[in-house]
This record gives structure tokens, C-alpha cells and sequence, in this order.
């Protein structure tokens, strides 16, 4: 064989290679351990490993997400930290966590109040996708958090409860006397703005504390998600209409350099998967909450009381103060809260005559007992 031919064949095969690098490319598979804020036994951490199934089949076994309890690798303060440096490739948090870092991560992760400007989680869930809220998210992590991650908004879970309480609380006076667990950031800032001592702690470590007589009341989730915590075991008093996250999202936080790795289809498929578990978590817990509250008060005997009336003005009055001295301070936390404000300025009086026509008819239902 000649020289030539033997260059000819060489650069043949060569060529093939090149055609079939795409390919190669295309069937290589990935693993994400997702490092979870939540507890296995968790209605969020079960949604997650149903996202971790849907993703597993669309991209038939091309990125595989190992879902992992509260703690597995590191604590729930730890895990955007934990995915920035890549100790996990992926961590699941509610984006209030880290208002430490910045402010504004509070009004993505939980506005509390509707953000002061009257939305509830529909109106926000339209913000974020058609008000510019989703490329304000995006910048909050390229150029002010400066963290290697992309988020994605996975879960939408409110409103939440007021929370849980050993004794009755009749006015704004009484919440005041009692050592309140809240979530941590600018909702718990508003708590302490109204004179509640408002303490911060991870889901797992709540139950624990109250038993020890270390917390007179707690908030978490709601119905569903309260009973499989156990707080029924610390608390018999509950509370459900509460302002601190009428709005609240979970969001799965992913390392920007092993994101950037994945197959464009792949990336794509779970943008989907994020999308549709939002309308899956929402469907999901209107039925389970009801389920859930029918048997905390009928095998558990919790009470379930009405939010005392001055709760309510009390609470937004403080918000708004919070958020004003916050957009004071901040000129991005600022940019998203008139952005929110712009967007709620007509979009809340169209969904709130919406809200009416639909109570109408609910309640005209209930009166008639049919």
C-alpha cells in the first residue's frame, strides 16, 4: 500500500470520527446529585424524586438526579454554597434562604405580603414568566450573588399557614409574647419589625426544639406537608390564613459549569420538567391539604382558629417598612420591587375581580349546602 493510500484512508477515518463525535456526545450520560433542604419523609423532597423520574425517562437515562435528604452531604445553609463550589452538582432551597447574600433573593423566593403590592402565588408565577421577573432572576445570580449556579423555580407552594402554636393566639399582643420559628430573611425581618422574637431553624431541627420547650410557635409549610413533619406532636393550635409567604417558591440551584456541559436537548428537557413540576406541586397540594387537614383535626386533635383580624394590617404595614428601607439601601433589590409593583399595578385588579366572581360562586355553593 502506498503513501498515499494509507494518508487517504486515514483521513477517511478521521473524517467518520468527526461525524460521529455529535453522537458520542449526544448518548453520554450524567449524574446529579441533588442535595435537598428537606427531610426523605418531606411531600417537597417526594416531588423532587418524582422531577428526577420524569427527567430520567424524557432523556432516557442521559442525566440521572440522585435526590438526597436534608444533611446527606451538607446542611440546608450550606447547600448554594456547597453547589457553587461543586461539592454537589445541583442543591433544592427556597431562594429566601440566601436574602443574607442579597436582599432581593426574598421577593423570588417569598414576597412576603403579595411583595406589598397584592400578589398572590398565580400573579407571581405570571410576573416572573411574562413581566420580566425570570431575566431579573437570572441577573440576581450572574452579577449580584455572583454564584456559579443556575436556577431553576421547581416548586410553587403557596399560600403557606400561619403556623402552629401550644397556646391560642387572639391578637398581634399575643404573638408577640411567643418565641416564633419563621423562615429566615426578610420574612422573619418583618416578624421582628412587628416586635415578634422571630428565630430561624433548618425544617429538621423544629419538632426537636419545641418538644424541649425552646419555641412556643413554628411555621413550616402547610397542611400536607405539617403532618408529615409531626408537628402535631409539639403543637395542638393551628393557624392557616398568614402573610409571611403567600408566595413561595422552591427552586433547584445547579452548578453553571456542570449545567453547561449537558447536551442542549437535555437542558431543555429540564427546563420542561422544572415547568411542569410548578403546575404538578400547585394541583397537588389543594387536594392533599384538605386531605391532610381533615385528619390533624379528626385523629390528632389539632384546633384550627382563624388568623386574628389585626394580624393582617400589622404584618403589611411592617413589610412595606421593611421593603422600603431595603430598596433604599439596594438599587437591585429596588429594580425588582418596582418591577413587581409595575407589573401588579394592573395585572392585581384584573385577577382580584376574577378572585370574586369565583369566591361568589363558591360561597353561594356552601350556603346552599349542595
Amino acid at each position: 500500500m502506498d503513501r498515499f493510500t494509507c494518508w487517504m484512508r486515514r483521513a477517511a477515518a478521521l473524517t467518520l470520527l468527526a461525524a460521529l463525535l455529535p453522537g458520542l456526545s449526544y448518548a453520554q450520560n450524567h449524574r446529579m446529585r441533588l442535595q435537598s433542604a428537606i427531610p426523605s419523609s418531606g411531600e417537597d423532597f417526594k416531588m423532587l424524586v418524582r422531577l428526577s423520574q420524569r427527567v430520567d425517562a424524557m432523556t432516557n437515562g442521559r442525566l440521572k438526579i440522585e435526590v438526597l435528604p436534608d444533611g446527606a452531604v451538607v446542611g440546608a445553609t450550606e447547600i448554594l454554597d456547597a453547589v457553587d463550589k461543586n461539592l454537589v452538582e445541583a442543591g433544592f432551597a427556597w431562594t429566601h434562604y440566601w436574602s443574607g447574600k442579597h436582599p432581593a433573593a426574598a421577593l423570588f423566593g417569598s414576597p412576603s405580603a403579595g411583595a406589598g403590592v397584592g400578589m398572590d402565588q398565580m400573579a407571581w408565577l405570571s410576573w416572573f414568566y411574562n413581566g420580566g421577573g425570570k431575566d431579573l432572576y437570572r441577573e440576581m445570580w450572574d452579577q449580584h450573588l455572583k454564584m456559579n449556579v443556575v436556577g431553576f423555580v421547581v416548586q410553587s407552594a403557596g399560600p403557606e399557614a400561619l403556623g402552629w402554636f401550644k397556646e391560642p393566639i387572639k391578637s398581634v399582643e399575643d404573638l408577640k409574647k411567643r418565641r416564633f420559628r419563621t423562615p429566615p430573611g426578610i420574612p422573619g425581618a418583618i416578624y421582628k419589625e412587628m416586635g415578634v422574637p422571630a428565630v430561624f431553624m433548618p425544617g429538621g431541627e423544629i419538632i426537636p426544639a419545641a418538644e424541649r420547650g425552646l419555641l412556643d410557635g413554628a411555621e413550616w409549610c402547610c397542611p400536607v406537608t405539617d403532618i408529615a413533619f409531626g408537628f402535631q406532636r409539639a403543637f395542638k393550635h393551628y393557624y392557616l390564613q398568614g402573610l409571611h409567604q403567600n408566595i413561595v417558591n422552591g427552586d433547584i440551584y445547579i452548578n453553571k459549569t456542570f449545567w453547561n456541559k449537558l447536551p442542549k436537548d437535555v437542558q431543555a428537557i429540564f427546563e420542561t420538567a422544572a415547568t411542569a413540576s410548578i403546575m404538578e406541586d400547585m394541583a397537588f397540594r389543594i387536594r392533599a391539604n384538605t386531605v391532610a387537614l381533615a385528619e390533624l383535626k379528626t385523629k390528632h386533635g389539632v384546633q384550627v382558629h382563624d388568623t386574628p383580624p389585626d394580624y393582617f394590617a400589622a404584618y403589611t404595614a411592617a413589610a412595606k417598612k421593611v421593603y422600603a428601607e431595603n430598596a433604599a439601601k439596594n438599587p437591585f433589590f429596588k429594580k425588582v420591587l418596582d418591577s413587581q409593583a409595575e407589573f401588579a399595578k394592573d395585572t392585581v385588579p384584573y385577577w382580584i375581580t376574577i378572585q370574586k366572581a369565583n369566591t361568589s360562586v363558591a360561597e353561594s355553593h356552601l350556603k346552599g349546602g349542595k
